[in-house]
């Protein structure tokens, strides 16, 4: 009993201290990488001295843990994000993954003179993003990237493991048994894990979300219910040859989009169970690598690493981008993006329970590329998006939201909004919100007091303000509760401009009044069609263009249309690249 107990401490210690190191994230280092950090000094060369290598049980709770974070991002991505980033990032996680394992088994392959069936491999295992550390990290810079970037990474880092997960099984298979490539052998594979994943993952995700819709459970109950359901699913698309990864993904892109009376409390239950899964997978990976061995292969892996994030990976972006009209600096960020983490960690057991030759080295190798990668390009993902001119205004949210039931036309919600300095509301009545329809105040918190406003109530500054509204207001009444700030990035006049224009205006009279010349075909069109036309792809908030020395932002999109631009008057020594 009394081992038990030490054990049950030391692993509840171990992770106590990783989470309270994680406030050191906010000043530079990754997350995951402390946790992983934590891990190695707890481990048996490190000051913990806990022995353990324990391989099956690692790879058991490694998927396991992978399989709640894909569930947790799948739940956060709408269905909206698909029309923008589904093609590239399928591209990216296809054809992106095969050219940047092929350059890189190269590359290793030349450095490490082996085989070049070895080093195809290892550059297999360390091709694919990982999901766990691009969510991880996207989330925690502060940084609001343009919907194109953000949807196109987060769909690749949620769809690529099938992919490198089958280059890795295919080519131990093949070193195994010493086999040449068949091409049938690999299409007929490759379309057996996208097809019974995506299949499964969709079908599954619907049941389970008619599920959850219909079953009465204790609120705390719906997230244990989707995080099972999920996890049933993860095994049973396996099972049938499909990959897991991408069908737990989709399962709870299912789920995520079809909001219910418990929709929020999952969002934050799932929030907590994805973080333990990042934590206890980092510190069991960090456990089981020997530090001193990692720095015996630091300069082999450090040119690797540098080979991958410098040649391997933009080349790879930019072949898989090549049809969609990325722009150079969408380019640059996602190819800076290509964040490695646990997945090619968990990849690189595969070869060490199958007992092959040298399998040790492609561990130590993986997994000092991986602690690069993190350090390299992890802590620096919010200043190359602010260097790369790529953050956009955050859509304001409120504080607190609870959906209501019952129906009434529009989906209510209850919403919570803090009066930040700059509001009007801060010293007015209830005049400014009867600019938006159907707005009810249900009580007010100020200063630890809970008031239920009456006729001729004034609002001030850092009052908690709940209000019964429909759904589609919550953003517009943040703003309202928001009003403007100095902040270039937080303040939307500041980055769209001081003008807003409808897209429906015509192009015609625009140029007219502020002396453009048109061809005839875009004489024609509106402001709105205009802009598409010459950008050339879907749009995205954030997208201008330049007519004279007039310049137009897309501000608003409503069912992918543009529906608002921002007009900014370009100065000639201010004139530089549009973002778009």
């Amino acid at each position: 009993m009394t081992e038990t107990n030490i054990i049950l401490f030391v692993v509840g210690l171990i992770l106590f201290l990783s989470v309270m190191a994680s406030a050191l994230s906010r000043f530079g280092p990754p997350l995951l990488l402390i946790f992983l950090v934590c891990g190695m000094l707890a481990g048996n060369d490190g000051i913990g001295q806990i022995g353990f290598s324990n391989v099956p049980v690692t790879y058991f709770i490694a998927n396991l843990a992978l399989a709640i974070i894909l569930l947790d991002g799948g739940l956060r991505t709408p269905f909206k994000s698909f029309r923008v980033g589904l093609r590239p990032a399928l591209s990216l996680a296809t054809a992106g993954v095969l050219v940047s394992a092929s350059l890189a088994g190269a590359f290793i392959a030349f450095v490490l003179e082996v085989d070049w069936r070895y080093g195809l491999l290892l550059g297999s295992i360390v091709a694919s993003t990982d999901a766990a550390a691009v969510f991880s990290q996207l989330r925690s810079t502060g940084v609001t990237l343009n919907e194109r970037v953000s949807a196109t990474l987060e769909i690749e880092s949620g769809t690529n493991d099938p992919m490198a997960i089958f280059l890795v099984t295919f080519l131990m298979t093949a070193i195994g048994n010493d086999a040449p490539f068949e091409l049938d052998t690999i299409a007929i594979e490759l379309i057996q894990q996208f097809g019974i994943g995506i299949v499964g993952g969709l079908a599954l995700g619907t049941a389970l979300a008619w599920l959850v819709a219909r079953i009465p459970l204790v609120e705390g109950l719906y997230a244990l219910l989707i995080a099972s359901g999920g996890v049933m699913a993860f095994t049973a698309i396996n099972q049938l040859g499909g990959s897991g990864f991408l069908g737990i993904y989709l399962v709870g892109l299912v789920i995520g989009n079809r909001r219910n009376q418990a929709t929020e409390h999952v969002f934050r239950v799932m929030d907590g169970l994805a973080w333990l899964a990042q934590a206890g997978m980092f510190l069991l990976l960090g456990l089981l690598v020997n530090p001193s061995q990692i720095w015996a292969d630091a300069v082999p892996a450090f040119l690797i690493a540098l080979f991958l994030i410098f040649i391997a990976r933009p080349a790879a972006v930019y072949v898989s981008l090549l049809p969609f009209r990325f722009p150079i600096r969408e380019q640059g960020f996602i190819a800076w993006v290509g964040l490695r983490g646990a997945v090619p960690i968990v990849l690189a057991l595969f070869p060490l329970m199958a007992g092959l030759p040298d399998a040790q080295f492609l561990f130590d190798i993986a997994f000092a590329v991986v602690l690069l990668s993190l350090i390299i390009q992890g802590s620096s993902l919010g200043g190359m998006a602010r260097l790369l001119k790529l953050e956009v205004p955050p859509e304001p949210e409120p504080v607190a939201a609870f959906a209501l039931e019952g129906q009434r036309g529009d989906s209510y919600q209850l919403l919570g909004y803090r009066i930040e300095s700059a509001s009007i509301m801060s010293g007015a009545g209830a005049a400014p919100l009867h600019r938006l329809a159907d707005i009810r105040v249900a009580a007010v918190a100020r200063r630890g007091r809970l008031i239920l406003p009456k006729t001729g109530f004034t609002f001030a500054f850092d009052d908690l303000v709940y209000l019964i509204a429909p759904s589609q207001a919550r953003h517009d009444l943040a703003r309202l509760f928001q009003g403007e700030t100095r902040d270039p990035i937080t303040q939307p006049n500041r980055f769209f401009g001081p003008f807003t224009i409808h897209a429906e205006a015509p192009a015609a009279e625009f140029a007219r009044l502020y002396g453009i010349t048109l061809n005839g075909e875009e004489a024609g069109l509106t402001l709105g069609r205009l802009v598409r036309q010459r950008l050339r792809r879907r749009p995205v908030t954030g997208d201008e263009i330049d007519l004279g020395r007039i310049r137009l932002i897309v501000r608003a999109i409503t069912d992918g249309m543009i529906s608002e631009l921002g007009l900014q008057l370009v100065e000639p020594e201010t004139e530089r690249e549009p973002r778009g």
